[in-house]
């Protein structure tokens, strides 16, 4: 693949056919979603402590007005479950650090035709900025994939701050990448091969963005490479991260719901932990994305499918299966299984997660987009050993072509509309609490962030190592 020249976005350059899918387009935002978009955080908090009466109202606000040092956006993957005694909940799956959803949302007001692209344009990346030094030169948008809301967040970029912004492609395995840095400024490549230093950039890089962004810049980058290996994209310290907070709120019940999960398994202690589910497992390589390095283990046959493939690293986590309630996972806590879509027509009922973004604005965290995906097969009350698990359970809707470009199954995804958000089954309180949970996911992996850096802002390496001690990571991470 050739590397790509920075392109100049000028003001005035937002066109919505471009940034938004076109379903989105014409797509009416459903009622409930407008509401709870409208809701202020009070209202959430005394909602949320009404249905969770050992929540203190004040504990919930303090967390909702949190003011994150590294991690001022971020999108969690959440399920819709129920436990055997019919309690449903949301349970956060993983957390993205850069995730994606603008071009999936439709318009909480037609007349701001830039949507959550300009509002997180306008909060978080000026938070970013806000106090901050910053060596001079231009702003930027660098990606790796999702070019739809890239484009779109360097058109708002332009707009909000009135100049041109350098939009530029940085994929992992470029030879002569058009991305470098000198002494911590960032500096991209044009055309004419002219290089430009670079102030501030709005980051999309998500495939293993700590190989060639350094950890520690001059140049402000939302989100810098730190948050990712403290979880916005590394799911091993992202699940330590979560213990922690959970056992640092205990006293205030606040907590991050997850699978269970066995973190820093070695290859071949990976059949004794899925024997230790019942057979039925989530395997994961802890650093890839976008529905990569995910197996679903239902059969013996699944799970040497996984044991050979071939791995760049080392260590995994290891989690309970959610699946159908007669052959999920069995855990201490017991069952999980999915809520699922509504039964269509034919009476067939879907796996689907909901994707919540947030970013940290002046008055505190607030949802900029959400979406829903299902996946390609319906849920079946018994397993088809003929069948991939995945086709059930999976939900992601990236996907690599031959010629090794990303590409998205558009078919399997659910809007916030009038139409698709029924299907979903879920309600207003289903909304404050994947928001709330989201937060908190957030919320931990700012604080594990914070707690991997110096009071000076050095990145802690060996405290990072003995956390996530895979040599094959720590060998690709660019300091």
């Amino acid at each position: 693949m050739q590397p790509q020249p920075a392109v100049r976005v000028e003001p005035g350059s937002f066109d919505p056919q471009l940034h938004f899918y076109p379903r989105v387009l014409n797509a009416q935002i459903h009622p409930m979603v407008r509401f709870f978009l409208s809701l202020d955080g009070d209202r959430i908090v005394e909602r949320y402590c009404h249905l969770n009466p050992k929540v203190r109202p004040e504990d919930l606000r303090a967390m909702l007005g949190f003011r994150p040092r590294y991690l001022h956006w971020a999108g969690c993957d959440l399920m819709h479950v129920t436990t055997e005694a019919g309690r449903r909940q949301m349970v956060v799956i993983e957390t993205n650090s850069c995730p994606s959803g603008q071009k999936s949302m439709p318009l909480f007001d037609d007349l701001l035709e830039q949507g959550g692209y300009r509002v997180l344009v306008r909060e978080a990346f000026a938070a970013l900025l806000a106090g901050r030094r910053v060596p001079e030169g231009g702003l930027a948008v660098i990606y790796d994939k999702n070019e739809v809301e890239a484009t779109g967040y360097a058109a708002a970029l332009a707009d909000e701050f009135g100049e041109a912004v350098q939009l530029v492609r940085h994929m992992d395995g470029d030879a002569d990448p058009p991305v470098r840095f000198d002494d911590g400024v960032m500096l991209v490549r044009d055309a004419d091969g002219v290089w430009h230093p670079i102030r501030a950039a709005l980051r999309y890089v998500t495939q293993r963005p700590w190989n060639r962004i350094p950890l520690h810049t001059k140049t402000a980058i939302l989100n810098p490479a730190a948050v990712c290996l403290a979880g916005g994209r590394n799911k091993m310290v992202a699940a330590k991260a979560y213990d922690l907070f959970n056992a640092e709120n205990s006293s205030n019940n606040l907590a991050i719901r997850t699978p269970q999960t066995v973190r820093d398994v070695h290859r071949d202690e990976i059949p004794l932990w899925v024997r230790s589910f019942g057979g039925k497992a989530v395997v994961k390589v802890p650093y890839s994305n976008a529905g990569q390095g995910v197996y679903t283990i239902t059969s013996e046959a699944e799970l040497d499918a996984m044991l050979e493939a071939e791995q760049r690293y080392e260590r995994f986590i290891v989690q309970s299966l959610i699946g159908n309630y007669r052959w999920s996972s069995q855990t201490r806590q017991g069952r999980l299984y999915h809520v699922g879509t509504m039964p269509n027509r034919k009476g067939l009922i879907y796996v689907a997660d909901l994707r919540v973004m947030v970013c940290a604005g002046p008055e505190g965290f607030h949802p900029l987009a959400i979406y829903a995906r299902r996946a390609g097969r319906p849920l079946l009350d018994q397993l088809d050993p003929t069948q991939p698990s995945w086709d059930m359970l999976g939900t992601n809707l990236s996907y690599k072509t031959p010629e090794g470009e990303w590409a998205t199954d558009t078919n399997r995804l659910l809007l916030m509309d009038r139409k698709d958000f029924n299907v979903l089954g879920v309600g207003i309180d289903d909304l404050i609490e994947a928001f709330v949970q989201t937060v908190m996911a957030t919320v931990a992996i700012d604080q594990m962030a914070q707690t991997l850096h110096t009071k000076r802002g050095r990145f802690r390496m060996k405290l990072f190592a003995s956390l996530n001690d895979d040599p094959a990571l720590l060998d690709e991470i660019l300091v």
